[in-house]
């Protein structure tokens, strides 16, 4: 399974070959907004009009495939609570208040997508094609320690009787080792989940200041629950260092735009 930029009716973004259903990583391309937040902003908190935001959803579904219309957007808090998503949820988050505040989203419900927003945090898809299940989780640092692509994956299980040595996974562009420098918080938290295995995603400059690698640690964790890692894809795209194709939160502040990872199930 690899990576592959795309382009279709002038959106520019990013799919997993084989995760084998309906999905897409947005970029910055393809939009109508002004800057800052130019061109394909799909956050809808970020101070946009929110009729350019709900273009730019329409032109980024219509580009992968999905239904703009039946959107299940999360609500991102950083932390790992996973929320099973039904039909009763379509729209919420676009067109419709969200009653949750969640950073993973999973369904095995048909022609319901699942949305995470990122801008250099990290967005994963699962997709289950054996029992028919997708799940969706945002892991900024904090996700990414307390293990929500792991956490994602068992609740998948638990609901729908995944095994996850069946699922196929999509770590998607988010901002790489090269570019997240971090104080020792960040490797704290790491060490304290993950224990000595923790060494091989951080680099410890010595003075105080440290590079964390959240696209390795996420994989880590699939891996920790059964995925085999030829069915891990992991994306090398670096947010932080394209400000060209995405939008930054590190590089840009938050007079930015935001991107979404979408799945849904076919």
């Amino acid at each position: 399974m690899s990576f592959e930029r795309m382009t279709r009716s002038g959106v520019t973004f990013y799919r997993a070959e084989g995760l084998g259903t309906v999905h897409g990583f947005s970029t910055r391309l393809g939009g109508v907004s002004a800057p800052p937040f130019d061109t394909l902003n799909l956050g809808l908190s970020q101070g946009d009009d929110p009729a350019c935001v709900r273009e730019n959803f329409r032109r980024f579904c219509a580009a992968v495939g999905a239904d703009v219309d039946r959107m299940v957007v999360t609500h991102q808090v950083h932390q790992d609570d996973v929320r099973i998503a039904t039909s009763a949820d379509a729209g919420k988050g676009l067109d419709r208040e969200r009653d949750y505040d969640v950073d993973g989203l999973i369904t095995n419900e048909r022609g319901l997508p699942l949305v995470i927003h990122s801008a250099d945090c990290i967005p994963v898809l699962l997709h289950d094609p054996v029992k028919q299940v997708i799940g969706a989780c945002h892991a900024g640092w904090r996700g990414t320690a307390l293990g929500i692509a792991a956490k994602t994956a068992r609740r998948m299980a638990e609901v729908y009787g995944t095994n996850p040595a069946d699922l196929h996974c999509a770590i998607g562009p988010g901002i790489s080792r090269c570019c997240f420098e971090t104080r020792a918080d960040v490797p704290e938290a790491v060490r304290a989940a993950l224990g000595d295995v923790a060494a091989d995603f951080i680099d410890d400059h010595g003075d105080g200041s440290f590079h964390v690698d959240l696209k390795g640690i996420n994989r880590w964790w699939l891996r920790s629950v059964g995925v085999p890692p030829e069915q891990i894809e992991v994306c090398q795209a670096c947010t932080a260092c394209d400000l060209n194709t995405f939008f930054s939160h590190r590089r840009m502040g938050t007079a930015r735009g935001a991107m979404a990872a979408i799945i849904e199930l076919t």
